[in-house]
């Protein structure tokens, strides 16, 4: 199994540059007011969405002083209230890949004629609702670091006991990958520290259901075009269905 959240396979080329980090704290903190706002209570432990929310933006080192203020924000009034509200977009890349986006937007106008001109410029083409979400599920995630399990016997053992449903070996960033049901996130996370594993970030993810297969070539292409959709500040996650093989992961690293 192999994940393809855009911000999983780009983050440590992003932490690196400072305007980049900005935006993705940005797109964290969105996230988090949002949960607050939505679940009602600024206390995770009575908001699953937002504990979620919490542990993603913890997995990228968003400063604590940074979470509160977006709880914070969540119930503010007048200028300090927030507004946004969650669509999706969905569209097809080159070579038919599947592009599944995830945007919390305080002007739908303004998002969907930039989400539009981006697909257009790199050869992808916006869909309608539904034209690809039936190609991928949602999953939790939880990102646990081999050196607080580094035999994959006892990490099975451990993910199994704590009702996860999968995992794989994220060796490039020295990380195990847990997959669990969606409702699961939290106490699978919970479970696993438990065991005394100890875990960094916990977010939910679409995963494709059949990876497509494209060469190197396109691949660059659609990577391409979920980069500059990833620019986006009103986009929160941009998924896509394309399946990352050795050949085309080495490929993208000597492209950067």
């Amino acid at each position: 199994m192999s994940g393809h959240s855009k911000w999983a396979t780009t983050k440590h080329r992003k932490a690196a540059q400072d305007a980049k980090r900005s935006t993705l704290f940005s797109k964290l903190s969105r996230n988090i007011t949002v949960a607050a706002k939505e679940g009602g209570d600024p206390n995770p432990d009575n908001n699953a969405s937002l504990a979620a929310a919490i542990e993603k933006a913890k997995g990228y080192s968003l400063p604590k002083d940074r979470i509160k203020s977006a709880i914070d924000k969540a119930f503010g009034a007048g200028k300090d209230a927030a507004n946004y509200e969650n669509v999706v977009y969905e569209g097809y890349g080159p070579a038919g890949v599947a592009i599944y986006c995830e945007a919390l937007t305080d002007n739908r106008n303004r998002t969907a004629a930039d989400v539009r001109s981006t697909f257009s410029h790199h050869g992808g083409n916006l869909g309608t609702s539904g034209s690809v979400a039936f190609q991928f599920e949602r999953k939790g995630q939880i990102r646990v670091p081999k050196e607080s399990c580094e035999n994959e016997d006892d990490l099975m053992m451990a993910v199994a006991e704590a009702g996860g449903q999968d995992y794989k070996d994220d060796a490039d960033e020295d990380m195990w990958i847990v997959y669990t049901a969606p409702n699961d996130l939290m106490s699978v996370k919970n479970s696993l520290e438990q065991q005394g594993i100890t875990t960094q970030g916990a977010e939910f993810v679409m995963m494709p259901k059949t990876p497509a297969e494209v060469s190197v070539s396109d691949a660059k292409k659609v990577m391409r075009l979920v980069d500059q959709l990833d620019e986006l500040e009103d986009l929160q996650n941009v998924y896509h269905s394309m399946k990352m093989t050795p050949e085309i992961e080495k490929a993208l690293e000597e492209e950067d």
